[in-house]
């Protein structure tokens, strides 16, 4: 993706030199030009200003993809507002602790889901005046209509602009989410210097593109190519829970230059039939981004034959973005995320704190090119730093040129006969046999060795999950993995757990373990 016509910065600036562009393609089809755009957003300050809010204060969303979330995040952006999208498949305990955690002073959901929200909502205390339904013109009693508020107020941009931030709850291993906070700038609204570096390094830049939004934005990856869509003048395609050949019908359709996808997404997308990958032009493509995830190199590999040195792949957490990688990088140096983003400290430390030499493995910590602290969390926050540099669990190395390369998470490595197995190297190996859909690989007790490995595999449709198969699957890692790293165990099951976000949920996963794979 070159530089593209009409190269503003922001998007008010791209607003008022390209009022007539496309802003958003809504689901449904429906087209809103960054001049109409504008002039919803402008509303919907006026209106939170109107309800009481001031700089610091924090706005919360239950959504599903859709317009409203990005007239949020662009309202809130520039009123000095928290802006807390969350999941919308939360139920009412969770809603309640993010709601009551964050100290929303006003919560937009979604009209399919006020049973849900509607007790959360009371047990925060949230006046009707500032429960605002989306999706219905008429709202039940106790709420009021999103569209009703903003028809109300002037078109005109309002005074005062400051720059609002996203505070996001991350899920973490143990304990409730806890929101990840960081200080209001000072600057005008708009991307920061930090934005536009990562956005130009996966090879997103500004101009008349358009990028596909269908990963869910309440997520912080998502959410951000999102939101610097419209700082950059894109016109955004918003697509919500698309199937696998849903993804290229859009693309070929909207003539897409990028987008961002979990790992799993490519993968689904590869495993389709060639006939059916032929019936799009995905040529327009020009920044194929992923994250959140590890992402297999056979995978990687397959989808740039497929689409070409399109991929850009990035290493980041909810606390902030850590190393970026495009094709060109990653096929010189098979498995790096990356070198570190501009304004991020990258080291690998030992169990102790101390640092490791080039090409050991140790903890990845990173100085945060943007400060943060866990709101309300004061001991959190200084459990997950040393010496100011934070860590999100993962173990890695970094090699003599300093590019970054991830092994797994330290609570996910398997200790067998005091042999460190990484689950991420062995799930690579399963997921390119071509009868595995999707696969996770865990530790289970093992009372002479301490652990052994097992994987719970998803097959293809029409693969039966029988004894020959895991003989299959056995030989396969054979072929590919030291002994001690094949799966003594392996179970089948309809589907892996995974979150929205593409990341596999071990703690969900349980296996019985009655014995060990034959020949493993």
């Amino acid at each position: 993706m070159g530089a593209g016509a009409g190269t503003e910065i922001g998007f008010g600036a791209v607003a008022a030199a390209h009022p007539d562009r496309t802003a958003l393609v809504e689901p449904d089809g429906t087209t809103l030009s960054y001049g109409e755009l504008a002039a919803r957003v402008h509303r919907l300050a006026h209106a939170l200003a109107g309800l009481g809010l001031g700089p610091g204060d924090c706005v919360a969303a239950m959504l599903p993809n859709s317009r409203a979330f990005f007239e949020l995040r662009l309202a809130t952006g520039r009123s000095g507002l928290y802006f807390t999208p969350f999941s919308h498949h939360f139920t009412t305990a969770e809603v309640t602790h993010v709601v009551a955690d964050s100290g929303a002073r006003v919560v937009v959901v979604d009209a399919s889901l006020l049973d849900v929200a509607g007790p959360a909502l009371d047990a925060a205390g949230i006046p009707a005046e500032r429960r605002l339904v989306w999706g219905t013109g008429q709202p039940p009693p106790g709420w009021t209509d999103y569209e009703s508020l903003l028809a109300s107020a002037p078109t005109t941009p309002p005074p005062h602009p400051r720059a609002g931030a996203v505070m996001l709850y991350t899920s973490g291993t143990t304990g409730r989410p806890k929101a990840v906070r960081r200080a209001l700038s000072e600057a005008p609204p708009g991307p920061s210097p930090y934005e536009l570096d990562f956005m130009a390094r996966v090879g997103v830049r500004a101009g008349a593109y358009t990028q596909l939004c269908a990963a869910p934005l309440y997520h912080a990856a998502p959410g951000l190519f999102a939101n610097m869509a419209m700082q950059l003048g894109h016109t955004a395609v918003i697509a919500e829970r698309p199937g696998t050949e849903d993804w290229l019908e859009l693309i070929d359709r909207h003539r897409v230059n990028a987008l961002f996808a979990v790992p799993t997404v490519l993968h689904r997308l590869l495993r389709l039939p060639d006939e059916a990958r032929g019936r799009y032009d995905v040529s327009s493509l020009g920044a194929v981004v992923h994250g959140a995830a590890p992402c297999p190199p056979e995978v990687k590999r397959r989808a740039i034959d497929w689409l070409g040195p399109v991929l850009y792949e990035f290493y980041a957490a909810t606390e902030g973005g850590v190393s970026a990688a495009d094709s060109a990088d990653w096929l010189a140096r098979p498995g790096t995320v990356g070198r570190p983003l501009a304004g991020t400290e990258v080291r690998i430390l030992d169990g102790d704190g101390r640092p490791v030499a080039a090409g050991e493995t140790g903890g990845v910590y990173f100085r945060p090119a943007v400060p943060f602290a866990y709101h309300k969390d004061a001991e959190k926050t200084e459990r997950s730093m040393r010496n100011g540099y934070f860590t999100a669990g993962d173990e890695g190395y970094v090699d003599e040129d300093g590019w970054l390369y991830l092994r797994d998470r330290r609570t996910d490595l398997i200790i067998s006969g005091g042999v460190n197995v990484y689950p991420a190297e062995v799930e690579a190996v399963l997921i390119a046999h071509p009868d595995v859909a999707d696969v996770a690989v865990v530790g289970v007790p093992d009372a002479e060795w301490g652990q052994r490995v097992a994987a719970v595999v998803q097959p293809e449709p029409g693969i039966p999950g029988d004894d020959a198969f895991a003989d299959r699957l056995a030989a396969h890692c054979r072929g590919a993995l030291a002994g001690f790293k094949v799966p003594r165990v392996i179970e089948f099951r309809e589907r892996v757990p995974r979150s929205e976000a593409g990341k596999v949920l071990r703690r969900e996963i349980r296996v019985d373990g009655a014995g060990p794979v034959s020949g493993a």
